[in-house]
């Protein structure tokens, strides 16, 4: 597979998983990090320091708002519940890198 042919693929996978992040509201990010170490918070850091990589600058509020589909404030207040007294334990015991 040729590095163009790579490179497209991998950003209709990203497209997909955020996509399908966006229509699953019902998901907290506490339990995306509590099972896979990973959230829609990630997603963005991780957006935003690509697009650093290529001198690009993005910005914490702009890539929250490619990865959620709409300002982070916006979808915190429709969609995000307050986290349970397990939910928070388990994330103070997890490891998040």
């Amino acid at each position: 597979m040729d590095d163009t042919t790579r490179t497209e693929i991998e950003a209709a996978v990203f497209r997909r998983l955020r996509d399908h992040l966006r229509k699953r509201t019902d998901v907290q990010n506490i339990d995306m990090m509590n099972d896979t170490g990973f959230c829609r918070n990630c997603l963005s850091r991780w957006y935003d320091e690509a697009a650093a990589e290529h001198e690009l600058e993005i910005g914490k509020e702009a890539a929250r708002e490619i990865v959620y589909g709409m300002p982070f404030a916006e979808w915190k207040a429709k969609y995000q519940t307050e986290a349970t007294d397990a939910q928070k334990a388990e994330f103070a015991k997890a490891s998040h890198d």
